[in-house]
């Protein structure tokens, strides 16, 4: 009978897994469910009704009474002839002539499942490689924190709306980067149709993957799924053959193993020491000069925002440093749909311009970056922008902090009171450290100084300055970017403002020129093609004072005394002397973040989602930011702001007007 040899194959491949988990050191037999979760445990449960289960998440048993009876791949470990091996081979028959269609009962633990009714059914199903198996599912939700319980979480959410399944990851945050990449707002529900469409691609991109070597990972198939939407897109993905996946994975596959390291991300907070060469390799280099084509690429205007204003004047920097060995050349709007621009379309306009190096001006641009950079490798693509785990282009950044924590430092020594007020763009990665830095610069000069917090990305930049004016507040940090046109009141820098007066004491100086010329020196004498391939992880450039991309700006009102100890504070800072953020660190819900007097990690700074107890405000929540201010966070917010975000309204033409005074000023 054909289900009697196939009792024998399954069995052997009990024997062949019960041997493999004893030379490793592991448990031959299935795990239970009722040894791990507790009664309190259980009692959090929900009924989720018939589900189609993924064979492959099935993986033991609710209680100990079949253990004994199966390896732990599911396969009969009895013998031939017992009732047991009669059982199985009678339901293998079932299968093979109508097919078993009675669910098993299940309950749901972290995303695995654990059979109380039905393991034999299981066992053979899963010998005949069934992807799904039917199911009656009871969900226990787990108690506790950490990671692995946060992403259940996400999965849970994703789930109610999705009704998938079979989909893991492991960083946080994927399971809405995934919502929003295949074009779903926030809490949407799939239709029958997109669910069946999904279920199809993944397990088609699963076979490309998986012969590429993606099973030797440690990383999920859902990540590199999402990797390769980020980069081709999710319509692309399901009108591509196996072949065509693969071809695509080889180009990116470096992005695909950054999901394997626990640290993706390798900080620089200092340019790297240049080579020393040889007298023979600079008069080759001083006798054959190559001309270099840079392009610049804003997604919006130097007219109507100050941060590309300021991209801008380096760019013209970096253009008379290197005179006629580069020519830049600037590309802008590249996101304005009005005016049909696209960002992809944009860049390959660069690069068939002839451009080689290319700077992206935007953390909203980081995707297109990414994609031109997998397509064209002879490419070297920057981002400016915090965070950005991806290995095929650079991003790039200030340490603003830095300076944000000499004008809180200012302001807590003239401010009589002791309230003093700022103004942020977008709870972004990078935002939060300047606002903490200034609260904590503020308090060392005048420990009973307070912060008050408003954000433009909320209610408009004048008139987050205005519900600060009516506090009486009279010293005020506001936006990073200069004022560049005349009516930009309020819009930069710390400020006292008393009624009609409004006297600009000192500002932060964005020095993109000279970033843009120690990028550009360390790309032409290799230094940077060298951190490249020395590194297996991505490179982000977090440079500050010291190496002169950061600096403060004065004012003729701004007395000599405080301008004297605000020098020391950057000359402390410039040489590691003073570092703003000296633990302990007290946040305003009591927690204390480090001890011993030691400097946050780079890391630590970057990651901030929490506020000092000084500070009087809170981060917004999704549904509060104005359109472009979701826009920004969607693509770099952190994950506070990000946590309760909720379908956007299309907005954006009406507020036009009221954003473009702020638009790209990402500080």
């Amino acid at each position: 009978m054909e289900e009697q040899l196939y009792y024998k194959d399954a069995l052997k491949l009990a024997q062949k897994d019960y041997r493999a988990c004893v030379w490793a050191g592991k448990s031959p037999c299935l795990p239970v469910l009722d040894d791990f979760v507790s009664a309190s445990n259980a009692a959090n449960a929900v009924d989720l009704g018939i589900v189609q289960i993924p064979s492959e998440l099935i993986v033991g048993t609710k209680t100990r009474g079949r253990t004994n009876a199966f390896s732990s791949n599911f396969m009969p470990i009895l013998e031939d002839g017992t009732e047991f091996a009669d059982k199985w081979k009678r339901l293998c028959n079932a299968h093979l002539t109508e097919g078993i269609r009675d669910p098993i009962k299940a309950y749901e633990y972290m995303n695995r499942y654990y059979v109380e009714e039905g393991n034999k059914r299981v066992s053979v199903l899963k010998f005949f490689d069934a992807l799904t198996i039917p199911g009656h599912v009871i969900r226990i939700l787990p108690e506790g924190s950490g990671d692995d319980v946060d992403i259940y979480n996400e999965f849970v959410e994703f789930y109610k709306y999705s009704k998938i399944n079979f989909i893991e990851f492991t960083k946080k945050g994927s399971y809405a980067l995934l919502q929003k990449a295949l074009g779903k707002e926030a809490g949407e529900e799939w239709t029958d149709e997109e669910q069946s469409e999904f279920a199809g691609t993944y397990h088609h991109f699963k076979k490309a993957y998986t012969a590429s070597g993606g099973d030797k990972l440690q990383s999920t198939v859902g990540d590199a799924m999402l990797s390769y939407i980020m980069v081709y897109g999710y319509p692309e993905l399901t009108t591509t053959d196996t072949a065509g996946i693969k071809k695509n994975l080889s180009k990116m596959w470096e992005e695909v193993e950054l999901h394997d390291d626990n640290e993706p991300i390798e900080l620089s907070a200092e340019p790297a020491e240049e080579p020393k060469q040889s007298v023979l390799t600079k008069v080759l280099s001083a006798a054959a000069p190559k001309r270099v084509k840079v392009a610049f690429i804003h997604d919006g205007t130097p007219e109507k925002s100050g941060w590309v204003h300021d991209h801008e004047k380096g760019r013209n920097y970096v253009q008379r440093v290197f005179e006629d060995k580069i020519e830049t050349v600037a590309y802008n709007n590249a996101m304005n749909s009005a005016l049909d621009n696209h960002p992809d379309e944009v860049i390959k306009q660069a690069i068939d311009d002839g451009a080689t190096i290319i700077f992206t001006t935007s953390p909203r641009l980081t995707q297109a970056s990414l994609r031109a950079a997998v397509d064209n490798p002879d490419i070297i693509v920057f981002n400016c922008a915090l965070n950005k785990s991806h290995r095929y282009i650079r991003s790039y950044y200030t340490r603003m902090y830095e300076a944000k924590f000499i004008l809180g430092a200012l302001a807590g020594s003239l401010s009589e009171s002791g309230e003093l007020g700022y103004v942020c763009d977008y709870p972004i990665y990078g935002q939060i450290a300047g606002i903490n830095a200034f609260a904590l610069g503020a308090q060392m000069a005048n420990p009973r100084a307070k912060v008050y917090l408003e954000w433009s990305a909320v209610c408009g930049a004048k008139a987050a300055a205005q519900k600060l004016i009516d506090k009486g507040i009279h010293y005020i940090s506001s936006q990073d970017t200069a004022r560049f046109r005349e009516d930009d009141r309020n819009s930069f820098g710390l400020s006292y403002i008393n009624g009609e007066e409004m006297v600009l004491l000192a500002n932060p100086v964005w020095k993109w020129g000279v970033y843009y010329e120690e990028i550009l020196r360390r790309v032409f004498n290799k230094t940077m093609q060298a951190e490249y391939e020395k590194s297996n992880k991505a490179l982000n450039y977090y440079w500050g004072m010291s190496a002169g991309v950061v600096d403060i700006g004065y004012s003729l009102a701004l007395s000599r005394s405080s301008k004297k100890f605000a020098e020391f504070l950057k000359d402390s800072i410039s040489h590691n002397v003073c570092t703003p953020f000296l633990t302990p660190i007290y946040a305003q819900n009591g927690d204390v973040i480090g001890k011993d007097e030691k400097s946050l990690s780079l890391d630590q700074i970057i990651n901030m989602d929490y506020l000092v107890e000084n500070v009087i405000g809170s981060i917004p929540q999704y549904e509060e930011l104005s359109p472009m201010g979701k826009a920004t966070v969607d693509t770099a917010g952190v994950e506070k702001a990000q946590s309760t975000a909720v379908a956007a309204e299309d907005e954006v033409e009406a507020e036009k007007a009221d954003d473009n005074a702020e638009a790209g000023e990402q500080e």
